[in-house]
């Protein structure tokens, strides 16, 4: 590239870092001081370069922001969710950055009234993103929360829906998650303590001063996170504790806000349970979903309200080593389970009357599907979303009486876009110790599989998250141009049930990279891609996974994108003063205490692995608020990357100076965000238009 800029380099200033008798230097740990000028003279060094090093690429960043926005019915509204009287719903405007949340009393879209204009709440913040949103019973009052800085401390007001004025009370200083008592007065939220761990449920009552809030439940174990919320029946507050390994859940019935909490069964290591209500005589029953003595993929038990310890509980669907049950949604007639089983999603319909248990059925063989937006407790009509590789997300009402499915809405997709044109399968590689791997692809019909297309490979592998087949407009862009889109259900994740999870975690978290690696290598045998036509994306914990795929296979990737990455994952598990770390022990392991974590860490950490060779082109993001990966961790990965890689690859690293985790918060702005990806995805395989 003729006239290439000059990336900038941070100064070196080691320092010595020591943790069961093994030191590293880090030459880069003065990135984290925050305050320092040279740490942001530094950030926007790398921004100004990243811009110069992709100058060449901002036409075809203008023509894929385009051709995105063309596609997108910019003025739209979400399929309308029943909560009698009225029906609810969410706008958007071409032109504006956020969502317009309505409703309309049913059957009478003619008189509908705007409750939130996310563009209004916006104004004069270069960032926003609401973060609660909660009516109250009688629908004649609206909570809602809002972070301006992506630092994820919200502000909570009150708005009055009959005059769309809001009440003098604000509440700072707040978490996510909101629930109303049935008084329609009396508010529940939650606050983070100096680790951004929600540690506390407070009450609030509307239209009395914030000072006299009334702190209801604090969890002193770091170990755990604390939210709040209502149960579909209206019958109790819940307030759920979780850790990585081991929950409890306490309530409060709505109709008696004051009442201390009461606990459901005494937190046990190891044991996971949630539940949720149905009303009854007696106070009714809680559904329980748990894994308790040993079921390993969860079962469904029931248990009095009044009387919820476990040694109460009764089974209601048996452990079942193929089928993983993630979740219940409990209905006056019925409850809907959400389950998982050969890598797929899926619901099943249990009728209360009968017991009888029967499957949804789903039109093609490779998809996503989870309930959607179910106000009403009392109905027979269950609403889920559905989506694949290659169908819209789409919203159906299911009678659970006649098994009837209608598609309520479609996301439409301008432009012509016919799915026929596209072809998703199902593929399945082989780990190094012989697991099979499932992997989900999606491209143009009549792919010649010659190794000549370029491939863009996604993966998470973390926390049980499952990355599941869902379709995506902008992706358009990509496949229209020849690429294939693929993504590694690796282990980590929770697609084939929670062996699945427990086999990418603690000691087993390399499978993570193998399993990853080893799906690379799959695409290319089978001929979909080759080494220098394929690139690699992941965000966050994914980002993770990119750094050590960088590390482990660098010459398997043309490129890689690694958004938000936790690379310096060592040093941050060592520090238990940083946002987080002592809940993620349970996660990644705690090196802190135990020697042989500490040894596997340090062997994939991709921060502590950076040698002297040649790496793929490098993308890589941060966000100077985030506080769930601190900025540092990507900018001293670029840094140390910048002064030992031996090849002259692009290495750029975008730090988004007023937002956090999420990047950029307004759509319009996101959309510019994924065309600078794309661009800068097709420009390392070599295609322009």
């Amino acid at each position: 590239m003729p006239n290439r800029p000059v990336p900038p380099a941070a100064p070196r200033r080691p320092v010595t870092l020591t943790a069961h008798g093994d030191s590293r230097v880090d030459p880069w740990f003065w990135l984290r001081e925050r305050d320092n000028p040279d740490v942001r003279d530094h950030l926007e060094a790398e921004n100004a370069y990243t811009k110069a090093m992709l100058a060449h690429t901002e036409g075809l960043q203008g023509r894929l922001f385009d051709e995105i926005v063309a596609r997108i019915q910019e003025t739209d509204a979400s399929a309308p969710a029943r909560k009698a009287p009225f029906e609810y719903l969410t706008r958007t405007v071409e032109g504006k950055q956020y969502a317009i949340h309505c409703r309309y009393p049913i059957g009478r879209p003619d008189a509908e009234e705007v409750l939130l204009d996310e563009n209004l709440a916006a104004e004069g913040h270069e960032f926003f993103e609401l973060g609660g949103f909660a009516v109250s019973p009688d629908q004649q009052l609206l909570a809602y929360a809002v972070d301006v800085t992506g630092g994820e401390r919200l502000e909570l007001r009150f708005r009055d829906l009959a005059t769309g004025r809001d009440h003098a009370d604000v509440v700072t200083d707040t978490y996510y998650g909101l629930a109303f008592a049935n008084d329609n007065r009396t508010v529940f939220y939650t606050r983070v303590d100096d680790a951004m761990r929600p540690w506390q449920v407070w009450r609030h009552t509307v239209d009395t001063p914030t000072n006299d809030d009334v702190l209801v439940f604090e969890e002193p174990d770091d170990r755990y996170f604390v939210n709040v919320g209502r149960t579909r029946s209206g019958g109790f507050v819940v307030i759920h504790l979780e850790s990585k390994l081991t929950t409890e859940s306490l309530v409060i019935a709505s109709d008696d806000p004051a009442a201390p909490p009461r606990l459901v069964t005494a937190r046990e290591h190891g044991v996971e349970y949630a539940i949720d209500h149905h009303a009854g005589p007696d106070g009714g029953e809680f559904y329980v979903v748990t894994n308790a003595d040993d079921a390993e993929n969860f079962k469904l038990m029931v248990t009095p309200a009044a009387t919820p310890d476990r040694s109460q509980w009764r089974e209601v669907v048996g452990h079942r080593p193929d089928v993983r049950l993630d979740d219940v949604d409990v209905f006056a007639g019925h409850l809907v389970l959400s389950e998982r089983t050969n890598g797929l999603e899926r619901l099943s319909v249990l009728h209360l009357a009968d017991g009888s248990i029967r499957t949804v059925d789903m039109p093609e063989p490779v998809y996503s599907v989870g309930t959607g937006a179910n106000l009403e407790y009392d109905t027979n009509t269950l609403r889920y979303g559905y989506t694949s590789l290659t169908t819209p997300s789409s919203a159906y009402d299911y009678d659970v009486t006649t098994q009837e499915h209608m598609l309520v809405k479609r996301q439409p997709v301008l432009g012509g876009y016919d799915p026929d044109d596209f072809e998703s399968v199902r593929e399945w590689a082989t780990a190094p110790d012989g697991t099979r791997v499932p992997i989900s692809l999606v491209h143009r019909r009549g792919l010649p599989l010659d190794g000549t297309a370029p491939c863009l490979l996604y993966g998470y592998g973390s926390y049980e998250i499952s990355i599941d087949p869902t379709f995506s407009s902008l992706r358009l862009s990509l496949l229209q141009r020849g690429m294939v889109f693929a993504i590694a259900h690796i282990r980590g994740g929770g697609e084939m049930g929670r062996h699945w999870y427990e086999d990418g975690k603690f000691e087993h978290k390399p499978n993570t990279f193998t399993d990853f690696v080893a799906g690379a290598e799959h695409l290319v045998a089978r001929g979909y891609t080759s080494p220098d036509r394929l690139v690699a994306r992941g965000g966050s914990a994914g980002g993770l996974l990119m750094g050590a795929v960088a590390n482990l296979r660098p010459d398997l990737f043309r490129a890689v994108i690694a958004e938000v990455p936790f690379v310096d994952c060592v040093t941050t598990m060592l520090d238990d003063t940083l946002p987080l770390t002592v809940t993620e022990w349970e996660e990644w392991g705690n090196p802190v205490t135990d020697p042989d974590i500490y040894r596997i860490m340090k062997s994939y950490s991709p921060y502590d692995n950076v040698d002297a060779k040649d790496y793929p082109a490098l993308l890589v993001t941060g966000g100077l608020n985030d506080p769930r990966v601190q900025y540092w961790e990507p900018a001293k990965w670029v840094a140390k990357l910048r002064a030992t890689k031996t090849d002259d690859r692009p290495l750029l690293l975008k730090m988004e100076m007023g937002a956090g985790h999420h990047g950029p918060s307004g759509r319009y702005d996101s959309w510019r965000d994924e065309a600078l990806v794309y661009a800068f995805i097709l420009d390392q395989v070599g295609i322009t238009e």
